[in-house]
C-alpha cells in the first residue's frame, strides 16, 4: 500500500515539476469555475482541470506525459479527492477509490491497450 501511495505522489510531483510557470486560466461564468491548463516545457499539456472561486481544486483533473498521453484522471470536490482515480504506468492501470480524501481501495490490472491518449 505504501508503494502505491509513493507512486501516486511521484506521478503528481513529476507532472507539476515539468509544468511551465504561467498556466492558462479562464473563468467560466456559467459554472463559476476557473479552468486551468498547465504545460510541459515542450508545449504539451501537463495538467488540466478546474478550481472553484475559493481557489480549491474542484471537478475533473487530468495529467498527461510529455507525449500528450493521459497518465492520471480523477475528481476533486472543494479541494478533496473523491471517487475513482485512474493511474496509467507502462502497461499497468491502477484504480484508486477515495473516500473523505483518503484511499478506500486500490485495484491493479494489466492495461493491454497501453497509455490512453487525450485526443
Amino acid at each position: 500500500m505504501k508503494k502505491i501511495i509513493l507512486i501516486i505522489a511521484l506521478l503528481f510531483i513529476s507532472a507539476a515539476s515539468f509544468a511551465q510557470a504561467k498556466p492558462e486560466m479562464k473563468l467560466n461564468k456559467e459554472t463559476n469555475l476557473i479552468a486551468a491548463t498547465y504545460y510541459h516545457a515542450n508545449g504539451e499539456v501537463s495538467q488540466k482541470g478546474t478550481f472553484n472561486l475559493e481557489k480549491q481544486l474542484h471537478g475533473e483533473w487530468a495529467s498527461f506525459n510529455e507525449k500528450g498521453e493521459t497518465i492520471t484522471v480523477g475528481s476533486y470536490e472543494n479541494g478533496t479527492k473523491t471517487g475513482k482515480w485512474l493511474f496509467w504506468a507502462n502497461d499497468i492501470l491502477k484504480e484508486v477509490e477515495y473516500s473523505n480524501n483518503a484511499i478506500a481501495g486500490v485495484s491493479e490490472t494489466k492495461n493491454t491497450e497501453g497509455i490512453v491518449s487525450r485526443n
